[in-house]
């Protein structure tokens, strides 16, 4: 679906995070966590390709759409400028979000770094009002770079990480002991590959079912460029249509 959204707001929550709260007169169509968009970037003369973009939150009482966008080039520097009231043209939702877990009764782990803390914040409230008990386990470089914490901490215990140690745990998130010791019925995970792959070891050596959000470039969003390709177990596949959010036993890691 292409749709023309309002900026409602547009905040710098760190210096190199944005914001963008987007909504429209009519009633936002569904998406589930773990989906994201496509925004088309108008006011950058270098940006010609639209951006993917993972969908943060749903906020049903206003009707917006929240964006997270990491600051690192022309075309998100643009969308860091919107303005209240631009029009902002998006493609929304693509691709397959996070699969719902089995149990209520046993606790979930939701673990992101960096900008991959986006998509668990919508996640989070999903589970929570279905029923289930999430928590989160977040790593950034320092206490400066972590974002969202009192929105996380409305749905679930959160744990940190840094890598300086001036919030939470020491290090990477695979340095903090719940993720070793939790009893976790599922993990889901987004973040640098690294991160992913790591914690998806953990995973495996517990044999806890883990699902993770690549971070694949994804220009068409449609399976159309080929340029967000990864090789799974059951050959190539198309991460903007077949993922983002893949099972690890899906993934040759």
């Amino acid at each position: 679906m292409v749709l023309d959204l309002t900026v409602k707001s547009c905040e710098m929550i760190h210096k190199q995070y944005a914001l963008l709260k987007l909504t429209q007169k009519d009633q936002l169509p569904e998406m589930h966590a773990g989906q994201f968009v496509e925004v088309r970037v108008d006011n950058s003369s270098t940006t010609f390709l639209r951006r993917p973009i993972s969908i943060n939150f749903i906020d049903p009482q206003d009707n917006t759409l929240w964006l997270l966008i990491q600051v690192i080039g022309d075309g998100t520097r643009a969308l860091a400028e919107l303005q209240v009231g631009d029009l902002v043209n998006v493609i929304l939702p693509l691709g397959n979000g996070f699969s719902w877990p089995i149990k209520k009764d046993q606790p979930i782990l939701l673990v992101g770094g960096g900008v991959g803390t986006a998509p668990m914040l919508y996640w989070g409230k999903l589970l929570k009002q279905k029923g289930y008990n999430p928590s989160f386990l977040l790593g950034a470089r320092s206490k400066n770079d972590l974002l969202q914490l009192s929105d996380f901490a409305a749905f679930g215990t959160v744990y940190t990480t840094t890598e300086d140690e001036s919030h939470g745990v020491k290090g990477y998130v695979t340095n903090h002991p719940m993720l070793k010791e939790g009893d976790w019925q599922r993990i889901y995970v987004c973040g640098p590959k690294p991160m992913m792959m790591a914690v998806a070891k953990e995973a495996r050596g517990r044999k806890i079912g883990c699902e993770v959000s690549l971070e694949n470039s994804m220009a068409c969003g449609v399976g159309a460029c080929l340029c967000c390709v990864e090789d799974t177990v059951d050959g190539n596949v198309c991460v903007c249509k077949e993922g983002p959010v893949l099972d690890i036993d899906k993934l040759k890691w």
